[in-house]
């Protein structure tokens, strides 16, 4: 019944044996995105692929043709979440059998052909390497399994970028991870740092700004060490910076060794690159950073963040926050809270250790939960403390905002400002689209209020 072998590679978009002249029957796709904005930007290209065989996105389940769930297995339980995701498609099997349901990402590239055997309603397993492939594997007999790291380059056989919804875009310029953190399960699932060619990015991001794209993320497990054809990110971000209309310019995720001078200098030197970064360090204790293989100290990153606010006082950090992994004491946590209170920063994602097997860190006896709990609490706090100061400074302040959405209000737009906060402007001419000067006046929980001023 289940064939795990990977089937042979398509060509562009997945039209290998499709005639010509015949047009793809007009179907429906539901995908559910979970975890990073990697996930988010693949589920796009996976969309794109699978619109060449005639399907279109829906937002129901009900009225799909196809489901697929594109997975992350960074946190505790992602299995778990999947399993139970599945669960709940089965009555919408049984009322429609031809229904394909694909399980994508980094719970399938870790899972593989386990997938099909605890749940055989679904009919497709698909890494994050592989995606390209799904045509071929729509097509193939029975139940397929591809979690590869295929030779070819998977960008080569994507479809171009279709006309976007709004004024933001992702743009993956690096994938996989060489750094092998104890605690993270990217360099198995995602494989080694590849880097996409500069004038291939080049290419992809003056197209998507001829779509309408003003601001660009630029996407990567270990994004600051992009190498592609002899470049580093500094000069990726600089030609970039140079596309007319491209307004804005940001880049996730980043490790501390990877920010080099030229790097660090560009933050100063482009006023396209926004005055946001986020800069994991996951702990302020040396003792657990060496657990955790991070090979650097909380004096490296201490001095790395004076440097970059050297060249752009008004930066705004985030950054990631384990707690409770294995072996660290009231006094290794206290080491981060030290920390967190010497940066201020002005959001953060902190999470309990969660073991992810396979990796070096889940043969060891984590912290006691409630231990970890107490710890997290408390750390969250911290950190929701310099939240608030943070956008409460930004009121009364002039800032730039690209409107994104209209927002709940009649003449109201949504949109991020420089530092990434959402701002709720009243701007009854407003467009989706619009880079608007604002004045800050108020702060609320999550978000801040403006007044238009041109």
């Amino acid at each position: 019944m289940t064939d795990q072998t990977s089937p042979k590679p398509a060509t562009p978009a997945g039209q290998a044996d499709r005639s010509a002249d015949a047009a793809p029957v007009p179907r429906k796709l539901f995908i559910k995105t979970y975890g990073c904005q990697m996930n988010v930007y693949d589920s796009e290209r996976m969309a794109e692929v699978l619109g060449a065989e005639g399907y279109t996105r829906t937002d129901t389940v009900e009225d799909a043709d196809m489901v697929l769930l594109n997975t992350c297995h960074i946190r505790e339980k992602a299995s778990e979440k999947l399993y139970s995701d599945l669960g709940r498609l089965k009555p919408a099997k049984l009322a429609k059998p031809d229904l394909k349901i694909g399980v994508a990402g980094c719970v399938a590239q870790a899972e593989g052909g386990e997938i099909l055997r605890r749940m055989p309603l679904v009919d497709l397993v698909v890494g994050p390497q592989s995606y390209h492939r799904l045509p071929a594997m729509m097509r193939a007999e029975g139940q397929v399994v591809d979690t590869d790291f295929p030779a070819e380059d998977k960008f080569d056989h994507l479809p171009e970028r279709r006309a976007l919804r709004g004024p933001t875009a992702f743009l993956t310029v690096q994938e996989g991870c060489d750094k092998f953190c104890a605690f993270c399960v990217v360099p198995y699932t995602r494989g080694a740092e590849v880097s996409r060619p500069p004038e291939r990015l080049l290419a992809e991001a003056r197209d998507l700004v001829s779509r309408g794209v003003r601001e660009i993320t630029l996407l990567g497990q270990n994004v600051n060490a992009y190498h592609g054809g002899g470049w580093g990110l500094a000069r990726l971000l600089r030609e970039l910076a140079g596309i007319e209309g491209l307004e804005r310019l940001r880049y996730t995720t980043s490790h501390p060794n990877d920010m080099e001078d030229d790097l660090i200098a560009a933050h100063g030197d482009l006023p396209q690159l926004m005055p946001y970064l986020h800069l994991p360090v996951q702990s302020g204790s040396d003792r657990i950073l060496k657990a955790m293989n991070r090979k650097h100290t909380a004096a490296d990153y201490l001095r790395l963040v004076e440097r970059i606010r050297a060249v752009r006082p008004d930066i705004l950090l985030s950054s990631d926050f384990i707690v409770g992994f294995p072996g660290e004491t009231d006094a290794d946590f206290e080491a981060t809270m030290d920390l967190i209170a010497a940066i201020g920063y002005g959001a953060a994602f902190s999470f309990k250790y969660s073991a992810r097997p396979g990796t070096p860190a889940a043969e060891k006896t984590p912290v006691a939960p409630d231990i970890a709990d107490e710890r997290l609490q408390r750390l969250q706090s911290l950190v929701t403390q310099q939240q608030r100061a943070a956008q409460e400074a930004m009121v009364g302040r002039e800032v730039s905002v690209l409107y994104e959405k209209p927002g709940r209000l009649p003449g109201q737009m949504v949109g991020k400002s420089d530092h990434l906060h959402a701002v709720h402007v009243t701007d009854p001419a407003g467009k989706v689209g619009d880079l608007v000067r604002v004045r800050v006046t108020a702060s609320s929980t999550n978000s801040l209020a403006a007044e238009r001023l041109d």
